[in-house]
């Protein structure tokens, strides 16, 4: 993927997207909620849906966000699929994302972000690893969607 590109307008809608909407885009779509909930419309979708990753939920109350009750669900499952905007978080959702907006004006970017879920280790590498995705996936989507003028060089 290139460098992130500044924006100084908020799309109307936001789709997260990942393998199982367990972990990488259950986080995105939080984060993304508590940033720009108020003006944008997001959600998160998975190929293959499975429940939400205790980790997950875990590394998400330690930055005061909650996805204890969030439903997985498949590009299937969403009730309407014109989304501004697609952002993939694994090359399975990018080829079903390309696939599904082919022909629509939907914008899609690739963010491919690995699946801490694969960490081994103890409790606390697991849980580091799901920190450092989350913490990317803040910084990423601050950075992708900074609002405001362009700062002067």
């Amino acid at each position: 993927m290139s460098e992130l590109s500044y924006t100084d307008e908020l799309p109307g809608s936001v789709l997260f997207a990942c393998t199982h909407n367990s972990i990488r885009s259950v986080m995105a779509e939080n984060i993304m909620k508590s940033l720009y909930g108020h003006a944008v419309f997001v959600d998160s979708v998975g190929v293959m849906a499975k429940d939400v990753d205790g980790f997950a939920v875990e590394v998400l109350d330690e930055i005061g966000l909650d996805a204890s009750k969030h439903v997985a669900k498949n590009f299937e499952d969403l009730e309407d699929n014109s989304f501004d905007l697609i952002i993939s978080l694994s090359p399975e959702a990018h080829h079903k994302a390309e696939e599904l907006t082919r022909t629509t004006a939907t914008e899609t970017e690739f963010w491919n972000t690995i699946d801490p879920s694969h960490t081994e280790g103890n409790r606390e590498m697991q849980l580091n690893a799901f920190r450092h995705v989350r913490d990317d996936l803040y910084e990423k989507i601050k950075a992708r969607f900074r609002i405001g003028p362009a700062p002067k060089v």
